[in-house]
């Protein structure tokens, strides 16, 4: 039986097929003679590939996240650059961040190839523009982070765009499913997934931007997580923009302080519907207004603000 990452070899000096993103996956050669049903068991079975992928890396990526928090604090920014694919996901992992975690725009910024005609249709050839990717980070200063995603690792707006972070004292980051990546050379840090050969050869939107997509996800919680954005594992950061996130705004804040429906309301109503506020208010027994002010002084840390209050 071949095993999960056994490629056919194919032997070549054109980068792409450099990458084990590009070779041809032993397991999945008869795939169109597959009943529907062996299909997603074979894909599944690859899915597992991408989570044992992400669990190599957590080590190197738990540093990116000392490193980006320590930033962050300082006023830096996170930036991701992608195209295709890769690009999406950067994209779709900073939106969610301001109505999780209440996290003021500019903060994390994702910038695709091709702008943002290429989040709905592709456009496969922005991603060959290395001066279109200088460009996008021609802003980036010495306490930004720049993490370029590129299933490849060989995508030239990528390049570009690290080229550039790092020159403007940026630290700069690849993830990537390829070891032998031609962007890497620009990156200080190089998250390599090994996330082998696709079910569908070349075809990065599964394995690889799998993989990707939870390096994202435990980047940026973890990043939030580290700079007071929840308590407990609780989003305290939520904001309720409709009627399904204003319910969850009374739950969290009785599972946090241990009260009644209608005492929640009443806190959250009192607190102008400020959530932090709230919960601090509740579990110290101070004032609305203390409350506020032991946040501001924390930097909106909820357990930082709760330990002040209980000081001596």
């Amino acid at each position: 039986m071949p095993t999960p990452h056994q490629t056919i070899d194919r032997s070549s000096d054109d980068d792409q097929l450099s990458s084990p993103t590009e070779q041809r996956l032993e397991a999945s050669t008869g795939l169109d003679a597959l009943p529907s049903v062996e299909v997603l068991r074979l894909m599944n079975d690859q899915d597992r590939v991408a989570v044992d992928a992400v669990a190599a890396v957590l080590p190197q990526l738990a540093d990116l996240v000392d490193l980006a928090a320590e930033r962050f604090r300082r006023g830096g920014v996170v930036h991701y650059f992608g195209a295709g694919t890769s690009g999406r996901l950067g994209v779709l992992d900073a939106a969610e961040l301001l109505p999780t975690f209440n996290l003021e725009a500019g903060r994390v910024v994702a910038h695709i190839a091709g702008g943002q005609a290429a989040l709905v249709n592709a456009v496969e050839d922005a991603e060959d523009s290395e001066a279109e990717g200088r460009l996008a980070a021609a802003r980036l200063g010495p306490d930004d982070v720049a993490i370029g995603l590129a299933a490849s690792g060989n995508t030239p707006y990528v390049g570009g765009a690290l080229a550039a972070a790092r020159e403007a004292g940026a630290h700069t980051v690849l993830v990537s499913s390829n070891p032998r990546a031609r962007v890497a050379e620009h990156a200080d840090t190089d998250i390599v997934l090994d996330t082998g050969a696709e079910v569908l050869t070349g075809s990065t939107r599964l394995k690889a931007a799998t993989a990707e997509k939870l390096v994202l996800n435990g980047f940026s919680t973890a990043l939030m997580v580290a700079v007071g954005r929840t308590w407990s594992n609780l989003m305290v950061s939520v904001v309720a923009t409709n009627e399904k996130l204003r319910h969850r705004t009374v739950r969290i804040l009785r599972d946090a302080a241990g009260v009644d429906e209608a005492t929640a309301r009443t806190l959250l109503a009192e607190a102008d519907g400020e959530l932090k506020t709230a919960i601090v208010t509740a579990l110290s027994a101070v004032s609305v207004g203390e409350a506020r002010d032991l946040l501001a002084a924390h930097a909106g840390s909820v357990r930082d603000a709760l330990a002040a209050a209980s000081a001596p």
